[in-house]
């Protein structure tokens, strides 16, 4: 079922434009899209191994661009452009409780955000609105993103031919995976 999307995205990661298709998706995700970046990542890097750091590196750097384009969302442009996303998402209720999670754990909302399946857009528009100290929230977001990110670049990088025999032998099991894990970060979210 997946078979063809697959190959397609298998094929496009080892062209030159596919780091600016990382690099859109890292940043559009951290701020107001919901297909998380690793759909380009983790491909990029069974693609061409030998530059899983670059990968990584530019995944990192944008999705981090993406968080504090978030933050500014949330910060100068709420009523305009914030409230519509969330309202769009159906996030109404998590964002609803975004305040006490902030208030409670701070830092780790933002660490913990920024390596689970909870949609960080939430997260870094919430930091905004919620006056969490800009500093901190960039260097928590770098460490949270890139260590996602390096990490599955490392994994990638180590062991990538068998998971890649692994993904081909089981693509459709863990697609249907993933899209359970995303959907269960929407659920927590809402739960909040």
């Amino acid at each position: 079922m997946f078979r063809g999307l697959y190959d397609w995205t298998l094929d496009r990661a080892g062209r030159p434009a596919a780091r600016w298709w990382l690099a859109g998706i890292s940043f559009a995700e951290s701020s107001f899209f919901p297909i998380p970046p690793d759909v380009m990542l983790l491909p990029m890097v069974l693609a061409d191994r030998a530059r899983a750091w670059q990968i990584a590196a530019i995944c990192t750097a944008a999705s981090v661009a993406g968080a504090m384009a978030g933050y500014l969302i949330g910060a100068l442009l709420f009523q305009w452009l914030g409230q519509p996303l969330l309202d769009f998402y159906g996030y109404q209720d998590a964002f609803a409780h975004a305040r006490g999670v902030f208030d409670t754990w701070g830092l780790w909302a933002v660490l913990i955000g920024g390596l689970t399946p909870i949609p960080f857009k939430v997260v870094t528009i919430a930091a905004g609105v919620f006056g969490f100290d800009p500093v901190l929230f960039i260097v928590s977001a770098l460490i949270a993103r890139g260590f996602r990110f390096f990490v599955e670049a490392a994994l990638l990088w180590r062991f990538g031919r068998p998971i890649r025999r692994f993904v081909e032998r089981r693509l459709n099991v863990l697609v249907t995976a993933g899209l359970a894990l995303l959907i269960a970060g929407f659920v927590v979210l809402r739960g909040l």
